[in-house]
């Protein structure tokens, strides 16, 4: 078991180089590393840590951020954001950009990859005939290599694209075996995996017009939300949408945002 001053180097080092504020989250931290140590052959918290801090870009640092980065999504989540895209934002955007026929929309916690290709395929839908037009790949950035390699290869149990529509199933994913199934080539193209941790300087050439940040500043304090959200709003284009996860607000009195309706909000 985990003791006090070890969680606490885990703590102080994941939010000096994430953001993420595990303070709280003992029990999750020694369950999600105690059988790792022990299957690599570490004696303590402290001899894996110092290993972490002496490579920091090395492999258990890395292996360290993926355990202890959350990334729990699916097809289909908070389904009431992508309808409000549907109806209010792209219309707009088309019109706005109907002459650059250029839109950069940014999935920034994208996670095992439902998010962006969920996104991709509402931007398809939209779209329809008109759409080989039109950019609108989609940039997708995790902290994580863990999940942007599973996102990359796209591949997906049956019940796990059981919540989209029929329609989509049929175009976008094509049987690999009876268990799974594999995004296909028309909609992985339109999606951009990167790695990219939120704490680093954002190395965007254009401003974007739609961010998701959805369910991941639930895990900053007050002062790393709020250095986040000013940085997103300076990368965003006017009347630009901010999407957070459906249990999340934001304070509009240490941001600039306008609030929309709960959980969406604009530049």
């Amino acid at each position: 078991m985990i003791t006090e001053s070890e969680f606490r180097r885990v703590v102080v080092y994941i939010k000096r180089t994430t953001g993420i504020d595990l303070g709280e989250k003992r029990i999750l931290v020694n369950g999600r590393l105690e059988n790792y140590l022990l299957r690599n052959g570490y004696h303590s918290y402290d001899e894996y840590m110092a290993k972490v801090e002496h490579d920091p870009a090395g492999r258990e640092a890395r292996n360290l951020v993926n355990a202890l980065t959350t990334n729990h999504t699916f097809f289909m989540r908070e389904f009431e954001h992508l309808e409000f895209m549907r109806k209010v934002v792209l219309p707009k955007l088309k019109t706005k950009e109907a002459a650059r026929k250029d839109l950069r929309i940014w999935s920034a916690a994208s996670s095992t990859g439902e998010e962006p290709y969920t996104i991709a395929m509402v931007l398809k839908d939209f779209f329809g005939v008109e759409h080989s037009q039109w950019d609108t790949k989609v940039l997708a950035t995790d902290i994580s290599t863990k999940v942007l390699e599973h996102a990359s290869k796209g591949v997906y149990l049956r019940e796990q694209i059981e919540p989209l529509p029929e329609t989509w199933r049929r175009r976008f994913f094509k049987k690999k075996n009876e268990m799974e199934y594999q995004v296909a080539p028309e909609l992985k193209n339109e999606v951009i995996f990167r790695k990219f941790n939120l704490m680093d300087p954002f190395p965007f050439r254009r401003p974007f017009h739609v961010v998701f940040l959805r369910n991941v500043m639930i895990y900053f304090d007050e002062e790393t939300k709020r250095q986040l959200l000013r940085k997103i709003y300076e990368y965003l284009e006017p009347e630009g949408y901010l999407f957070v996860g459906t249990t999340e607000s934001i304070d509009r009195k240490a941001t600039d945002f306008k609030y929309v309706e709960p959980s969406i909000y604009q530049k």
